[in-house]
C-alpha cells in the first residue's frame, strides 16, 4: 500500500494509529474471533516508511500483540506454530511493501533521469541544429552510395544549387574526391582526417575546398559527415602574396646586379678617359664604338632601384603574433631534426614598424641558415630573444653552431663559395630597412648570433611616411 501524498512520519503515525486500533477493538470485543490478520494493513503501509529491521521488529509488536488478546488460551503446542506462522505473514507483508515501494521509487527515478536526458538531448540536438543551418562553412551528410542525405543552407550557396534540392543527389559531381572515400564496411579504416581538393558549382565554376570528413557506422548503414570551406579566396592571396615577394626580391636583385654593374662600368669608363687624354687613341673607332657602349651600359645600370621602390609596405603590427606565426612554422622542423630551440618573449611586447609577411620570411631565413650549420654540431640549439628599450625592440637569433669565419663578407651578393647566389642575408637586411629597421651580425658571444632591429610604433608617433621623423630614428640616422 503506497501513499505518494504523505510523507513518511505521517505513514508511521497512521500505521501506528490503526495498529492501536486493531488492538483496542481485540481486546474489546469479546468474541471468539481473532483479529490478528488485521495487522497486516498497517504492516503494508510501515513497509513503505521504515527499513528492513524496522519493519522486522514491528511485526514482532504486531505478533505479540495478537498474542496477547488472543480469546483462546496460550498453548505451546497450539500458539507456538500460530505465531510463527502470523510473524511470517506480517513480516513478509511489511518486506513486500518495502521493495515494491523501493522499486517503484527506482523506476521514478530513473523515468526521471530518462526525461532530463531526452530533454537534455533535444535541447542539445537544437542547438547543433542551429550551429549547422547558421554555419558558414558547407555541413554535408552522405550515404554509402556518396548520396547527401543532408545539407545546410550554406552547402546550397556554396555549390550554387536552389536550397533543398541537394539532399538525393551524389556528391560526386561536386567534390569528386570526396565520393572516393571509403566508407566503414568496404574497408576495416575508420577515417578521421581532412583533404584539399577542386569542387565545382552547379554552374561549372571550379573552386578550392578544404574538406574536413570522419565515417561512421549507423544501424540504418555506415554514413560520412564533412565539413566544407571554400579556401579559392586564401588561395588567391596566397599566390597574390608569393607573387608581391617575388617582385619585391626581384627588385632588390636587380638593385644589386645594377649596383655592381655600374661599378664596373665606372671604372672602364675612368680607363677610358685616361686613353682619351693620352691622345693615342684620337681618331680611333673602335675606340670611340667603346666609349659609346660604356656609356649605354652606363645608362641602364642607373635604373637601379632604390629600396623605396617597390619596398614591403610598412604597417604597425603585433609582434607577439609573428612570433607565434613563428613558432607554428619552425618547431616541428626543429624537432625533426633534433634541435632545441629556447624561446624567450616577454609577455607584454610593443607594436612595431614592418611588413608581417616580410619580417617572418627574415626570421624564417635565419633560423634555415642556423639548421644548415647545427647539422654536424655536438650541440644542437638555437635561441630566440626578444627585448623592447629605448623606442627599439630587438629580437636576437643565436645559435651554437661553429660561427662565421668571414662576418665581413656576410651582406654582400655574390660571394664565393656562398650557396646558390648568396643573397639571403642581402635580402633580409633590405627587407629590414625598407621598414626603418636593421639586420647585423654580432661576433661578440659564442656561435652564430644575428639582431633585427625593429622601430617601436609609440602612441605618439606620427605618419610613418614622414621623411623627417624617419630620419630622426636612431637606426634610419646611423644608416
Amino acid at each position: 500500500m503506497d501513499l505518494p501524498f504523505l510523507s513518511r512520519g505521517p505513514r508511521i503515525a497512521l500505521a501506528v494509529a490503526l495498529i492501536a486500533a486493531i488492538a483496542l477493538i481485540d481486546w474489546w470485543v469479546d468474541l471468539n474471533i481473532a483479529f490478528g490478520f488485521l495487522y497486516l494493513f498497517p504492516m503494508l503501509i510501515l513497509g513503505t516508511a521504515l527499513e528492513r529491521w524496522q519493519i522486522l521488529a514491528a511485526a514482532v509488536v504486531c505478533t505479540i500483540l495478537s498474542d496477547v488478546f488472543d480469546p483462546f488460551a496460550f498453548q505451546w503446542l497450539v500458539s507456538g506454530p500460530q505465531d510463527i506462522l502470523v510473524f511470517s505473514s506480517l513480516a513478509g507483508t511489511g518486506l513486500f511493501s518495502f521493495e515494491a515501494s523501493r522499486r517503484r521509487l527506482r523506476q521514478m527515478e530513473a523515468l526521471h533521469r530518462v526525461e532530463r536526458e531526452a530533454a537534455a538531448r533535444r535541447e542539445a540536438e537544437e542547438q547543433l541544429e542551429f550551429v549547422i543551418e547558421s554555419s558558414p562553412a558547407a555541413v554535408l551528410t552522405l550515404g554509402m552510395d556518396a548520396r547527401i542525405l543532408r545539407a545546410n543552407p550554406a552547402a546550397h550557396r556554396m555549390l550554387g544549387v536552389a536550397p533543398g534540392e541537394l539532399p538525393g543527389r551524389s556528391i560526386r559531381p561536386y567534390l569528386p574526391a570526396l565520393g572516393r572515400v571509403p566508407f566503414t564496411g568496404e574497408t576495416q579504416q575508420t577515417f578521421r582526417t581532412e583533404m584539399q581538393c577542386r569542387g565545382s558549382r552547379a554552374d561549372g565554376a571550379v573552386f578550392l575546398a578544404n574538406v574536413f570528413f570522419s565515417t561512421y557506422a549507423t544501424p540504418a548503414g555506415p554514413r560520412l559527415a564533412a565539413l566544407v570551406v571554400d579556401a579559392s579566396e586564401e588561395l588567391r592571396e596566397r599566390e597574390e602574396a608569393g607573387l608581391e615577394q617575388l617582385m619585391q626580391g626581384s627588385r632588390i636583385l636587380v638593385g644589386a646586379v645594377s649596383h655592381e654593374v655600374r661599378n664596373v662600368c665606372g671604372a672602364i669608363a675612368v680607363i677610358c678617359e685616361n686613353l682619351a687624354r693620352s691622345g693615342k687613341l684620337e681618331g680611333n673607332q673602335d675606340f670611340a664604338a667603346l666609349g659609346s657602349l660604356v656609356e649605354a651600359l652606363t645608362r641602364i645600370a642607373s635604373m637601379e632601384l632604390k629600396q623605396s621602390a617597390g619596398a614591403p609596405q610598412a604597417e604597425v603590427i603585433d609582434l607577439a603574433e609573428t612570433i607565434g606565426d613563428l613558432r607554428i612554422v619552425l618547431e616541428p622542423y626543429c624537432r625533426e631534426a633534433g634541435i632545441a630551440i629556447d624561446w624567450e618573449v616577454p609577455a607584454e611586447l610593443p607594436p612595431v614598424w614592418a611588413d608581417r609577411h616580410s619580417l617572418l620570411q627574415v626570421l624564417l631565413n635565419l633560423t634555415k641558415n642556423s639548421e644548415r650549420a647545427l647539422e654536424d654540431a655536438a650541440e644542437k640549439r638555437i635561441a630566440i630573444r626578444v627585448a623592447a628599450a629605448r623606442g627599439m625592440v630587438t629580437i636576437r637569433v643565436t645559435d651554437s653552431g661553429p660561427g662565421i669565419a668571414r662576418p665581413d663578407k656576410l651582406f654582400q651578393p655574390f660571394q664565393k663559395g656562398a650557396e646558390a647566389t648568396g643573397l639571403g642575408l642581402y635580402l633580409s637586411r633590405a627587407f629590414l630597412r625598407s621598414f626603418r629597421g636593421d639586420l647585423r651580425y654580432d661576433p661578440s658571444g659564442p656561435g652564430c648570433s644575428f639582431v633585427l632591429e625593429l622601430a617601436a610604433a609609440g602612441p605618439h608617433e606620427g605618419n610613418y611616411g614622414d621623411a623627417d621623423k624617419r630620419q630622426s630614428h636612431p637606426v634610419a640616422a646611423a644608416r
